[in-house]
C-alpha cells in the first residue's frame, strides 16, 4: 500500500508515524519541499533570540530517527500537480527533474504561507518574513553579516510579539507597527494593555492604528511609510524589517486536483480528515478545523491541532476509522516576563455566534500571598448568561505563574461542555507555593457566577 504525504512538518510526520503504528506493512513516503523535516517552527524565535544555541535542537527527530520508523523522506522535492483520477502526483526534484509518483492514499500536509500584504518594497534586502527554517537562516545571516541595531516589526500578533522579545534579547531596538488599535488582538483590549505595558517596560516602541504602505531604502537603512487614522502620514526608520501580518493556508497543488476549499480558503475536510477526493486526506495548517464548541469548521492554524489532525489522517489512511475531536483555539505566548493565554470564545466572538455572553474580570495571586514571590494574575471568564455554559477564558500573568496550566483547566472544561459553576467543583491541586485552596480559575468562576446573579436580579 503506497501512502504519500506532501509536507513533513507536524501534521505530515504525525500522519506517517501513526500510519506505521496502525499498519506496519505501510511504508509512507514524505515529499518535503525543504531540507528540514519535523522541525519545531514554533521554536524559531527562541533560536533567533539566542536562547536555543543550536538550530539543530529544534528538530523533534532527525532524518535517521524518522527513517528508523520505516518512513522514506524525499527532501527538496516540490509537488507541482496531482491527478486524482489516476492517483498520481508529479514532483520536481532538487536537480529540477520531473518525476511521477503514484499512491493508494494521499495526505496533504502542506501547512501555511506568510500573508503578503499590499506593501511595496517587500523584496528589498533586509526585509523578511518568518515561517520556515530557510526564513530563519536568512534572517540570522543578515543579523550576523550586517550587525543591525534596530528592527521594525510590522504586525503585533503572536510572531510579532515573540520577535520583539527575541530581537530585544539580541540587542536590537524593536519598533512594532500594528494596524489594529491594540497589540495581540486575539486577547480583549483590557487584557492586552498588560502586554503593551510589558513591551514598553522592555524598551519596545509601539504604534497602533497604523497602515503600512511602503518600505523604501534610505542610505544603509530602511524607511517604513504608513498612514495613521485620518489619513495622516507616518514614517519610521530601522536597519531591518520583519513583516508578520499573519498567514494563509497553502492549498496548492491540491487545487489543481479539484480539491474543495472552505473556511479562509483552507482545504475542506470532515471529521475523518477526508477531502472531497477519494483516498485523499488533509491535516494541519492547510486544512479546516472543527471548532468543538461551535460545531462548525473554521481555520485555526496551531501546532497542537496539526499534530492531532495528522494522527487522525494517518490512522484513517492506513485503513482505520478515527475522528478528530475538534479544537478550541487554545493558545499561549511568552512575551518577556509575561504570559498571555486564551481558549474558546471572546465576548465579541460569542455574541456574533448567537450566545448571550457575559465576561467578568478577576485578579488573584498565583499562590498564597504569604508565601514569598506571589504575583497577581488577571483572568477573564466568558460564559452564557442564560445557560451558564462556559464559553471561553483569557489569562495574563508573570512567567512562572502557571498561566498555561490554568488556561488548560478552562480548555478541558470547554472540551467537556461544562458550565462555569462546574469549575468550582473540580478537585484541583493545592500547596501554598503553587496555588490556593480555591485556584484562581475557580475564584474567577465564582466571580462570574456572582456577577451573573446580580445581572439577573437587576433584570427582574
Amino acid at each position: 500500500m503506497e501512502l504519500l504525504i506532501i509536507g513533513g512538518s507536524d501534521a505530515g510526520i504525525s500522519a506517517a508515524l501513526r500510519a506505521r503504528e496502525v499498519n506496519p506493512e505501510i511504508r509512507p513516503t514524505i515529499v518535503l519541499a525543504d531540507q528540514y523535516p519535523n522541525y519545531s517552527i514554533c521554536g524559531i524565535p527562541f533560536y533567533l533570540s539566542g536562547e536555543v544555541a543550536d538550530w539543530r535542537n529544534l528538530a523533534h527527530r532527525d532524518i535517521a530517527a524518522i527513517e528508523s520508523h520505516g518512513i522514506k523522506v524525499r527532501k527538496g522535492c516540490r509537488c507541482t500537480n496531482i491527478v486524482a483520477s489516476k492517483k498520481t502526483l508529479f514532483i520536481q526534484t532538487p536537480e529540477n527533474n520531473r518525476e511521477t509518483m503514484t499512491y493508494d492514499t494521499l495526505v496533504l500536509a502542506t501547512g501555511a504561507r506568510s500573508t503578503t500584504p499590499k506593501i511595496s518594497g517587500l523584496d528589498l534586502p533586509g526585509v523578511f518574513f518568518l515561517r520556515w527554517m530557510d526564513d530563519c537562516f536568512a534572517m540570522e545571516k543578515y543579523i550576523k553579516d550586517n550587525a543591525p541595531k534596530s528592527i521594525i516589526i510590522v504586525g503585533a500578533g503572536y510572531i510579532g510579539m515573540e520577535l520583539a522579545d527575541a530581537m530585544t534579547k539580541r540587542g536590537l531596538k524593536a519598533t512594532v507597527i500594528e494596524f489594529a488599535p491594540t497589540v495581540l488582538s486575539t486577547m480583549d483590549e483590557n487584557l492586552g494593555k498588560h502586554v503593551l505595558a510589558e513591551l514598553k517596560k522592555n524598551g519596545v516602541e509601539i504604534f497602533t492604528g497604523i497602515s503600512v504602505t511602503k518600505i523604501l531604502p534610505l542610505k544603509n537603512r530602511l524607511q517604513v511609510q504608513a498612514k495613521k487614522a485620518g489619513n495622516q502620514d507616518f514614517e519610521c526608520q530601522g536597519d531591518m524589517v520583519l513583516v508578520a501580518t499573519g498567514s494563509r493556508p497553502q492549498v496548492e497543488p491540491g487545487l489543481s486536483a479539484g480539491i474543495e476549499t472552505g473556511a479562509a480558503g483552507a482545504i475542506r475536510v470532515n471529521a475523518r480528515m477526508e477531502t472531497n477526493l477519494p483516498d485523499v486526506y488533509a491535516a494541519g495548517d492547510c486544512a479546516e478545523t472543527r471548532h468543538r464548541l461551535l460545531d462548525k469548521n473554521l481555520w485555526l492554524p496551531l501546532g497542537t491541532t496539526a499534530h492531532k489532525q495528522g494522527k487522525v489522517a494517518g490512522e484513517n489512511a492506513a485503513g482505520a476509522n478515527c475522528e478528530f475531536a475538534g479544537s478550541l483555539g487554545t493558545q499561549c505566548v511568552k512575551i518577556f516576563g509575561l504570559v498571555a493565554a486564551r481558549t474558546g470564545l471572546k465576548d465579541s466572538e460569542a455574541a456574533s455566534e448567537g450566545f448571550s455572553p457575559l465576561s467578568v474580570d478577576t485578579e488573584a495571586f498565583d499562590h498564597k500571598a504569604y508565601y514569598p514571590g506571589a504575583k497577581k494574575i488577571h483572568l477573564r471568564i466568558t460564559g452564557d448568561r442564560i445557560s451558564g455554559k462556559l464559553l471561553g477564558g483569557q489569562i495574563i500573568g508573570p512567567y512562572g505563574a502557571e498561566i498555561a496550566k490554568r488556561i488548560d483547566i478552562l480548555a478541558t472544561a470547554l472540551h467537556h461542555f461544562m458550565r462555569v459553576k462546574d469549575l468550582c467543583d473540580l478537585d484541583l491541586s493545592y500547596t501554598p507555593p503553587l496555588s490556593s485552596p480555591w485556584d484562581p480559575v475557580q475564584m474567577a468562576a465564582a466571580a462570574w457566577e456572582q456577577a451573573n446573579k446580580q445581572k439577573d436580579s437587576l433584570a427582574r
